[in-house]
């Protein structure tokens, strides 16, 4: 018997699988069409005079059409006051360090030499910061240029000023945002968290009113960005016609490590300066101006695993020197992390044909063959750009992998 040709040869799989979607995501308009096309045979079938006949025997008198109409008016403003408030993200704007602040790959392996005398700690460091994906153009504040650094109180609190304080006066000059027109504020800093806080310190220098909402995270690591961002949206579904100021950071000068312990002196080679002011708003007036709107923040907390707890760890090394220790693990739990979001947001996202797709493939591994390849769903049908963070090249390369994106 001859060998079946390669079905994939024959038949494009590619134009079979658009046919699928297209069929499954517009299954209710396909649907409709030609129930109303019988509909409008029918109405012509039946004459002017038949028609006015039903119309006569449906016995429709003026109370039914009010109670209609009050029922429907009801309905409809039930449905306005309980939507969701849109949240708009009307701009931002990113922190641009001075030129002194630069750190070519030469200059960080000038200073580490000068600063460690373990040399394996030297080479380790320069590995991981080739592999790391900076580029020469990344900057660490002044404290850091020192030989020793100088990871002083006032140095990090001067850092925060410049890197904070600068975004937001980047922000005010593209909205024309005043001071007074800010009822939410929300800063997030993992590893800095001095007294005053970083809210206050933009409450009095901006002399904010004394009615803003402000709120301080710190200790939540890099996802704290996002989570700010979700407590802001919250908050607008609460209080109307309001503005929440965003500000998102990590002061570096704090957290310089100058010990030998290898998942501790990553930090060192991969963290550099940087803060971003989000201004958002549930303003319908700024629907025009907003660069985004926010539809969906879905949030997956690993913390109840002791491998995802500890795999971000601030502690002491064996010589007592503080610094933050990055686990092996980091990678395969930000894995799990990111396969229970995507779980999470798919249905609120993918078009109908991915869903029963996936529905399917799952329904099949569970009864038929648990061997089956799972199916991932194709994300590039929602969404049109993906802004991953930037916790290292493998981060990124995994993700292009995983999710199938193109260079």
């Amino acid at each position: 018997m001859a060998p079946l040709p390669e079905f994939s040869s024959s038949v494009k799989l590619k134009y079979v699988k658009l046919g699928y979607q297209y069929l499954v995501n517009n299954f209710v308009t396909l649907l409709f069409i030609p129930v109303m096309a019988a509909v409008y045979l029918e109405l012509v079938r039946m004459g002017p005079e038949e028609i006015v006949g039903l119309w006569r025997s449906l016995h429709i008198d003026m109370i039914q059409i009010l109670c209609s109409f009050f029922v429907i008016v009801f309905a409809a403003a039930v449905y306005l006051t309980s939507r969701p408030q849109p949240v708009y993200l009307v701009d931002y704007a990113c922190f641009k360090p001075p030129i002194t602040c630069r750190v070519p790959f030469a200059t960080f392996l000038e200073h580490t030499r000068l600063i460690s005398s373990d040399e394996k700690s030297v080479r380790f460091q320069m590995r991981i910061l080739e592999r790391s994906g900076l580029g020469e153009e990344t900057c660490l504040p002044p404290a850091i240029h020192y030989i020793p650094p100088r990871p002083t109180m006032e140095a990090s609190r001067a850092e925060a000023q410049l890197v904070i304080f600068s975004a937001i006066d980047d922000l005010v000059r593209k909205t024309g945002l005043k001071p007074k027109d800010i009822d939410i504020l929300v800063v997030n800093c993992s590893l800095f968290s001095p007294t005053p806080s970083l809210s206050a310190m933009i409450i009095n220098k901006y002399k904010l009113r004394s009615n803003v909402r402000s709120f301080n995270l710190s200790g939540m690591g890099c996802s704290a960005g996002l989570i700010s961002i979700d407590l802001a949206r919250d908050l607008l579904q609460v209080h109307r016609s309001s503005n929440a100021l965003v500000i998102s950071t990590e002061i570096i000068t704090p957290n310089f490590y100058g010990g030998n312990q290898r998942s501790m002196l990553l930090p060192n080679c991969l963290f550099r300066m940087g803060a971003a002011a989000i201004l958002l708003s549930n303003r319908r007036r700024d629907a025009r101006r907003a660069k985004y709107r926010l539809v969906h923040v879905v949030r997956t907390h690993k913390g109840a695993d002791d491998r995802a707890y500890r795999c971000v760890y601030q502690e002491e090394d064996a010589e007592g020197l503080p610094g933050i220790s990055l686990s092996k693990d980091l990678m395969a739990i930000a894995g799990e992390a990111l396969k229970s979001n995507i779980t999470t947001i798919g249905p609120l996202v993918l078009p109908m044909s991915e869903q029963l797709l996936f529905f399917l493939t799952l329904v099949g591994r569970k009864l038929i063959n648990p061997k089956w390849k799972p199916y991932i769903p194709d994300f590039k049908l929602a969404f049109e750009h993906f802004c991953i963070h930037a916790g290292g090249r493998a981060v990124i390369d995994e993700l292009q992998k995983n999710l199938e994106l193109s260079a």
